[in-house]
């Protein structure tokens, strides 16, 4: 999650993340319900959701990672792994994020390095532990 948050955000320095508290690239589509793209194709009308706090930011994302149909396939790979008794792992969980970017592989690469880099697996156990 952490990962995520600072890559879509850039470490929180967005416009998006500073203006809005969306620090997850969330889209809305409705007029007036975010910030407009300043680079946002032509005919396109979705603005980037605003919301009131940074918490509300993390669990709108949450709640799109656990119901929406696109990431079935990470919530099967967390289920798995809990059955198997194995750690969920960030790394590999990443890999359940095929359709958050239209950047596909690389984004998730991108995430991967990030954590790994980072040091954020150790992050994730300490913060599920408690």
């Amino acid at each position: 999650v952490l990962a995520q948050a600072a890559n879509e955000s850039g470490w929180g320095t967005s416009r998006f993340a500073r203006q809005a508290n969306n620090y997850f690239g969330m889209w809305c589509y409705q007029a007036g319900c975010g910030l407009k793209p300043r680079q946002r194709d032509a005919g396109r009308s979705h603005e980037v959701k605003r919301f009131e706090h940074t918490r509300d930011s993390v669990v709108a994302y949450l709640h799109n990672l656990n119901t929406n149909r696109a990431y079935q396939s990470l919530r099967n790979l967390r289920q798995t792994t809990r059955e198997l008794g194995a750690p969920l792992r960030g790394v590999l969980l990443a890999e359940g994020l095929l359709a958050y970017s239209s950047r596909g592989a690389d984004y998730i690469k991108d995430i991967q390095a990030m954590i790994i880099t980072n040091d954020l697996e150790q992050l994730s156990f300490e913060v599920a532990s408690q």
